[in-house]
């Protein structure tokens, strides 16, 4: 949501402390104000402040810019009258913020009292009352049908425990899971986050000792809470997130990928029960068209020719036959071509002819006699040879059932995967970091740069021309880098001079120098491909990077390769997570707009991605006839 005047906010606790930083923020930015507090005083004070703000942006208005509503927040009627008051007042609201929050006043383990007016209170102000006011902002954004976030402010002790106030803890740690639980609202229009900043100067902080405070950093300046919270406001992408703020860490999204991958429960066979799939009819053909290798070249072209096959019946009892849909192209087709991946000391010559094409989706044909879990219709995708052909025989357990065959999954395959398992377990992606991203518009680039974002960090990205450069801003990268227009070694130097965190490199020869030069200390670069040198006369002809040993030594940096079959074992668990970020909005997939339909049109799709005019995943849409289906995942 972009801020700016005339949007409406409505800030319980906006007296003091957080609250009242936030009110004057949005102040300043034109934004009307209802503010809620217990304090008349302070109130006021808040109310006259910002009136002084809004009005430079607004002349002649007929209604109060700023309306400040006494209300004791634990008195469900009170609020219910001071969200009304906002609703009348301003038409609708776009921004609620639940400010009002306080410690215990008697240590938990000396209360001798029933609670009512101790412990329980506090769970009244900090977590019932959130869940109040939260129902009450999503009901009014529910009947004005208008989009509109709510955030919540939560508390760094509600990520681990704060030992002295274990009342207050336990408060923030539910308000931060049930802000969490309502991520779903986002597709209405409504975006629920949490804030939660460690040591503000504020009343409250200030009966925390200043012992542990100082452990933990010091203070955080306001300003970086307000910057957070502005951040939930404005990204679209955060529904049900949690920005933790520390002094010691910066910003970071709370559980990093890694650790919701742990607890996250997904359908081992990838379905989703809110997707319809029909099968399209067809009939089981005696022969079919494929693509071999013929001859070992780096020239697609010239290596493969298409072939009319048998099909092969019957059917082993473990394997599936598998009607291939779309298949999808890859840097990596010239190097399997060339028989690269087919090292080891084995003669490969020996090997040919044999199916090229390792990824696609489609439907399963026929089942063996063996295989229990599939039927014949199952929409499937597969990272297997043979990709590049009309139907393919795989074993049943290569066989990876999604809800419908769409091209965006294939997207998710080779390069989703690849992007998804390198960041997470080579580049041991954190938040608060700065990754850059090299060939970023393509296939698997743009998964890397949503992914770095997702999970809290500036993304620098390169591309060549202004078409992937407006696609890469719409992904929500940082600072996008179009080297046809700009220097990129000017760029990173100027703009980060403390260097990069997390590189993220496809190009290979002089961009690989280019990253390892701009690499912070501490710093991971991951190769993933090298696309720069695997064409041309030589094909992969090993490139020299002296001084590569020095430069990492000298800053504890780290390189790192990265092949996909070789986390195989994660493929189905990743793909799972791609799929539900798609699923709920989080996760864009590009698709390059260029129709190639057909097995006849398989190297031509490979030449287009290597004339450097591509943008997003190159797809071939191996069945024509399928690709009048217009419904999506």
């Amino acid at each position: 949501m972009e801020l700016k005047p005339g949007l409406s906010a409505l800030v319980t606790g906006g007296a003091s402390g957080i609250g009242r930083a936030l009110c004057l923020a949005l102040a300043q930015k034109g934004v009307f104000l209802t503010i809620i507090d217990f304090s008349v005083e302070r109130g006021k004070e808040v109310a006259s402040l910002a009136e002084k703000e809004i009005t430079k942006f607004h002349a002649g208005l007929e209604f109060p810019p700023v309306t400040f509503i006494r209300c004791d927040v634990t008195n469900t009627g009170e609020l219910k009258a001071a969200f009304q008051k906002h609703l009348e007042t301003y038409g609708q609201l776009d921004i609620c913020i639940n400010s009002a929050g306080l410690g215990s006043n008697v240590p938990f383990h000396k209360d001798q009292t029933d609670g009512y007016k101790t412990w329980r209170h506090t769970l009244d102000v900090n977590l019932i009352a959130v869940i109040d006011c939260t129902k009450l902002a999503i009901q009014i954004m529910q009947t004005t049908q208008k989009p509109g976030i709510v955030i919540n402010l939560g508390s760094a002790s509600g990520l681990y425990p704060m030992y002295g106030d274990p009342i207050y803890s336990g408060s923030k740690g539910g308000v931060v899971m049930f802000t969490r639980s309502l991520a779903l609202y986002k597709r209405q229009g409504i975006r629920v986050n949490v804030l939660c900043p460690e040591f503000v100067q504020t009343d409250l902080a200030s009966k925390v000792n200043q012992d542990f405070i100082n452990k933990a950093g010091g203070y955080l300046p306001m300003d970086m809470v307000i910057k957070g919270a502005f951040e939930l406001i404005r990204d679209e992408t955060k529904a049900g997130s949690c920005l933790w703020i520390t002094k010691r860490r910066g910003m970071e999204y709370w559980p990093t990928p890694a650790e919701e991958a742990k607890y996250l429960v997904h359908s081992s066979k990838l379905r989703r029960r809110s997707s319809t799939f029909v099968p399209p009819s067809f009939q089981i053909p005696q022969s079919f068209e494929k693509i071999v290798v013929h001859t070992l070249s780096n020239n697609f072209r010239s290596a493969t020719r298409i072939v009319r096959a048998p099909l092969q019946l019957p059917i082993k009892p473990d394997h599936v036959l598998f009607k291939v849909i779309y298949a999808g192209v890859n840097a990596s087709d010239v190097n399997f071509s060339s028989g690269r991946y087919f090292g080891g000391g084995k003669d490969v010559d020996s090997l040919l002819p044999f199916d090229a094409g390792f990824e696609a989706v489609g439907i399963v044909a026929a089942v063996g006699d063996s295989v229990r879990n599939l039927k014949v219709g199952t929409p499937a995708a597969i990272m297997s040879f043979g990709g590049y052909a009309e139907f393919t025989m795989v074993p049943a357990k290569h066989i990876l059932p999604v809800a419908r065959p769409d091209p965006e999954i294939i997207a998710m395959l080779t390069s989703g995967l690849t992007a998804s398992i390198a960041l997470e377990k080579v580049a041991q992606m954190e938040s608060g970091k700065v990754v850059l991203v090299t060939a970023a518009a393509g296939g698997t680039g743009q998964f890397a740069v949503q992914l770095a974002k997702l999970a809290g960090n500036t993304v620098v990205a390169t591309c060549g021309g202004n078409e992937k450069a407006n696609l890469l801003r719409d992904l929500g990268v940082d600072r996008v880098i179009d080297y046809k227009k700009e220097d990129i070694k000017s760029v990173l130097k100027e703009e980060f001079p403390k260097g990069v965190d997390i590189v993220y490199e496809s190009v290979g020869g002089k961009m690989f120098n280019l990253c390892m030069n701009a690499l912070a200390r501490y710093g991971r670069l991951v190769v993933i491909g090298m696309i720069s040198q695997y064409q041309g006369e030589h094909g992969w002809k090993p490139q020299n990077y002296p001084g590569l040993c020095e430069k990492i030594l000298a800053k504890s940096q780290t390189v790192s390769g990265f092949f996909l079959i070789h986390y195989a074992h994660l493929w189905e668990e990743h793909l799972s997570r791609l799929i539900d970020l798609f699923s709920s909005g989080k996760l864009k997939v590009a698709i390059d707009p260029k129709r190639f339909l057909g097995v006849h049109s398989v190297a031509d799709a490979v030449e287009y991605l290597y004339s450097g005019k591509s943008t997003g995943k190159v797809v071939v849409c191996i069945d024509p006839a399928f690709n009048q289906q217009v419904s999506k995942l």
